[in-house]
């Protein structure tokens, strides 16, 4: 990890989420790739957020790092509560001395069907996943924004963040859940148009990996047997994210890409699929009636605009 040659060397990361599954996987990733990181985690054993929060899974990840020759200090902390955010880029820059990268990973589920759904469920995966991302990248935004302005340049930055296929192709028991990963990608492109001129890009991804967060998902699916590579290991993520944190991705801004296995797919922005003009100055229903109905009428009910068979990624 000492090497010059390595493409994240004198850089500092922040990972959230990084004590288990995909987030340690990064961690380790940008590590190997000669980041100094913080590691966070709240630590808390449910991944629905339930129990004590534990500074056991952050410090055991930050272990290993400086056990491989790397530097790494843990936070214990919840990112969606905005002072220990703002405490959290605070400590990356005591540290290191600034931030450079930030990789937003941190979220948890309570799933349930809309029609059973409770406030306190929609609330708590929003306040996680969606404010969690938001006070994070607010507070490394200010810091790269007063970084270029005194040095009347741009600087160097590069944000990470986490949606997942629940939003592009929905997912029944998650209203939650993909809304709060919809907001996330919303959240990633209006950084990326904000930030660029300050040096920083921002770039999402939607990552298919085997963690506890998708053990109810992927059990029984495409499971490795002895010996064998897992193709939804967490490991086979993180080698993306180590690229979109590098110097080699300084054109890569804005960007969604669905990572899992062998395999990177950048998603384009939606497009128009079909495109209705009235024959007169404004559409009556009677107009719309006639042109919408058929348009539709062969297709099935339940079809999403953006299906996962479009992009062929399909779970099962």
């Amino acid at each position: 990890m000492a090497s010059e040659s390595l493409p994240l060397q004198g850089l500092s990361a922040i990972v959230t989420g990084a004590g288990r599954g995909l987030g340690r996987a990064e961690a380790l990733e940008l590590a190997r790739l000669g980041a100094s990181v913080v590691v966070n985690d709240f630590g808390q054993p449910g991944r629905d957020g339930s129990g004590d929060a534990d500074a056991t899974p952050a410090e055991e990840v930050g272990a290993e790092i400086r056990a491989a020759g790397g530097q790494a200090v843990a936070h214990l902390g919840d990112v969606a509560d905005h002072e220990q955010a703002r405490a959290l880029v605070q400590l990356a820059v005591d540290t290191y001395g600034k931030l450079d990268i930030l990789v937003n990973n941190a979220g948890i589920l309570r799933d349930r069907m809309i029609f059973s759904m409770s406030e306190d469920e929609w609330d708590t995966v929003i306040r996680v996943h969606l404010k969690g991302h938001f006070n994070t990248t607010h507070f490394a935004s200010v810091h790269w924004r007063a970084r270029s302005k005194a040095a009347g340049a741009p600087v160097y930055g590069r944000i990470v963040n986490t949606s997942s296929e629940a939003f592009l192709a929905g997912s029944a028991g998650q209203p939650n859940y993909a809304a709060a990963k919809g907001g996330i990608v919303g959240l990633t492109t209006s950084t990326a148009l904000a930030l660029g001129k300050y040096g920083v890009t921002s770039n999402v991804i939607c990552p298919r990996a085997r963690t506890r967060m998708t053990e109810d998902v992927f059990a029984g699916f495409g499971e490795p047997g002895a010996g064998e590579l897992d193709p939804l290991a967490p490991e086979h993520v993180a080698p993306l994210v180590g690229y979109l944190a590098s110097p080699a991705a300084g054109n890569v801004n804005g960007q969604l890409l669905v990572v899992h296995g062998g395999m990177v797919a950048v998603v384009e922005r939606p497009k128009v699929s079909a495109k209705f003009d009235t024959a007169k100055d404004a559409f009556s229903y009677e107009e719309l009636d006639a042109l919408l109905t058929p348009h539709y009428a062969d297709r099935p009910p339940n079809e999403t605009f953006a299906a996962a068979e479009v992009l062929g990624l399909k779970h099962a």
